[in-house]
């Protein structure tokens, strides 16, 4: 138990290096990157996808990276919006690891990209243990999973800098107790900003734009309580493979 323990640790102060690393190259030349955490079936990519969109027709330069375990039907979607975007398949690895984000981004990320945006793969376990150097971290959950989902998973949550809710259109059917979630974000995540969306209706689509570009003129992030103590929660450590990528242009290193 105790060497699992170390390795864990290791692993994850190997993945904090690169996550600082890349930051810090990002924050260079202007890119602000979102990592969106969610379970699957959550509404990701199709509120994602509205919100590309939303920055394409305002003229801000954006790009997308989706991760999945197989195939690249979320890339295909993304790519509806014109913005750049290009698939990560992990071959069974639960979670994107800085160092994984940094190669795939060599080559690829477009020069002048102001937005990036990171689409994790669908788990609010392993995801949330690591820090892929973005600036805001965003953590989804729909009003079909139900309000104690935040309890369920108090890291995924607990180090968010943003809650999104997503399919509200639905809360009605579903009887979904917006205290009761709102209360239990709370607890996890005091101050937190939770944000109400439907990419059916449209509701609250482009709150994530506007508070992602703000972050790009400065405006403060929320810090968690969470944080303070840690950057990193516990999580689970999988083996695995190299990840392959697939995208439809190249462009200027990163």
């Amino acid at each position: 138990m105790c060497r699992t323990v170390e390795l864990r640790q290791a692993v994850l102060a190997r993945n904090d290096d690169g996550a600082r690393a890349l930051r810090a190259r990002l924050a260079a030349q202007g890119t602000v990157a979102v990592n969106l955490l969610s379970s699957p079936g959550s509404g990701k990519t199709a509120l994602l996808e509205a919100e590309l969109c939303l920055a394409r027709d305002r003229g801000i330069a954006v790009a997308a990276l989706t991760a999945d375990l197989a195939t690249e039907n979320d890339a295909l979607r993304l790519a509806r919006s014109g913005v750049p975007v290009k698939q990560v398949l992990t071959d069974g690895l639960c979670h994107l690891e800085s160092e994984m984000l940094t190669g795939q981004l060599a080559g690829w990320l477009p020069a002048g990209t102001r937005l990036l945006f990171v689409e994790n793969v669908g788990n609010l376990v392993c995801p949330a243990s690591y820090d892929l150097g973005e600036t805001l971290r965003v953590a989804l959950a729909s009003v079909t999973e139900g309000e104690d989902k935040p309890l369920k998973y108090p890291t995924a949550f607990g180090l968010a800098n943003l809650v999104l809710v997503t399919k509200a259109d639905l809360a009605a059917a579903v009887e979904f107790d917006e205290t009761a979630f709102l209360a239990n974000v709370a607890r996890v995540n005091p101050g937190v900003e939770v944000v109400f969306t439907s990419a059916r209706t449209g509701q609250g689509v482009g709150g994530l734009l506007d508070r992602a570009c703000a972050v790009l003129d400065g405006a403060e992030v929320h810090r968690p309580v969470m944080a303070g103590a840690s950057a990193n929660g516990p999580g689970h450590l999988h083996s695995h493979g190299d990840a392959h990528s697939h995208d439809g242009a190249a462009a200027e290193n990163l």
